[in-house]
């Protein structure tokens, strides 16, 4: 673990996909210690979290977890350390997505799952494979969560590691996903809602097929900004901490709009999401990264369609046609003025 502030520690745990780490933090509460997010439910992270406890944690408990939000590689520990008397605190959304998920347990895709790969074009051999074999299930790699919580929101404040602690909400990557900003204006723990060198996905998926996070996505980092400052240093939940907060926020603002520009003028011909894959992202996707790909170019697709930019229509197979709407001249001029 690295001390990235006085009584903040860092680690950086191992993750089984092209994103190969979580970073997670444990924070001096003086006889005990609050750790934010956790990584994976598997015996490599369990067996790494129990070499800190007693090595860089000096054999004090951990007295709480905060999770920023429900995805598993966030929350996939947090019933383990409950089970040894940690108390959990999240959002009351982080923690219903996760437990809801972590009881959906399937041997194969549900129906409406292959319906929704059908709807975003999937590569017929892909569904063919997926629809085969046992999808990933979030009680794979999350602990069980026993029942009780404690429930953070916009406004609340914690107490942790000798500082005061604002909890901002963002949406769009997850939703209700909490963020702290230290009262001292020296620390942001941003989760996944603010990273460094890469943008979070924004996913559209079965459980609500109509979700619109891009819209939610620009209107939380819009929000966050009047908070953010060039002073903060920001502890992400990948890559590494970083400054320069405004002009990030600023960023990650222009890089979705910049993609839903070429997503659009891309659509002029009737196209899938599938097929918008190079226009969204500029490069190849790969095996690994076909999935994260195919919902986030639904997520563009579907908001351009909530603005009314693009229009649909289903295909003979299941497939929804994407199609930018056509924009008439101003009376008067001829389409070549």
């Amino acid at each position: 673990m690295i001390e990235v502030a006085e009584g903040i520690l860092w680690a950086r745990l191992p993750l089984p996909m092209a994103l190969d780490h979580v970073n997670v933090y444990a924070l001096d509460d003086g006889d005990g210690w609050t750790v934010i997010d956790t990584g994976f439910d598997s015996r490599r992270t369990r067996a790494i979290w129990e070499t800190l406890l007693t090595g860089p944690l000096r054999g004090k408990p951990v007295t709480q977890v905060v999770i920023t939000h429900h995805h598993p590689d966030h929350i996939g520990l947090a019933g383990w350390f409950q089970s040894k008397g940690a108390a959990l605190v999240t959002t009351r959304t982080a923690w219903l997505m996760a437990r809801m998920l972590t009881l959906d347990e399937q041997d194969v895709p549900a129906p409406e799952t292959v319906a929704f790969w059908r709807s975003a074009g999937m590569d017929a051999d892909i569904l063919a494979q997926r629809q085969a074999e046992r999808p990933f299930n979030f009680a794979d790699v999350v602990a069980p969560l026993p029942l009780g919580f404690s429930r953070i929101a916009e406004g609340s404040v914690l107490r942790i590691g000798g500082r005061d602690w604002d909890v901002r909400i963002g949406n769009g990557h997850a939703p209700e996903h909490a963020t702290l900003w230290s009262q001292d204006g020296d620390l942001v723990i941003g989760g996944d809602q603010l990273l460094a060198t890469i943008s979070p996905n924004l996913g559209v998926y079965a459980t609500e097929p109509e979700a619109d996070p891009v819209a939610d996505w620009l209107a939380a980092c819009v929000r966050l900004s009047d908070f953010a400052t060039d002073r903060q240093l920001v502890l992400p939940g990948h890559k590494l901490p970083f400054t320069g907060l405004p002009l990030r926020l600023r960023q990650l603002i222009d890089n979705h709009h910049g993609a839903l520009t070429r997503l659009e003028a891309f659509l002029s011909t009737p196209a899938t999401a599938a097929a918008c894959f190079t226009v969204l992202f500029k490069r190849s996707i790969g095996p690994g990264e076909y999935g994260l790909a195919l919902v986030e170019a639904m997520a563009h697709c579907m908001h351009l369609w909530h603005a009314g930019r693009v229009t649909r229509r289903r295909r003979a197979d299941g497939a929804w046609l994407w199609q930018a709407v056509r924009q008439e001249p101003p009376r008067g001029r001829s389409p070549a003025a």
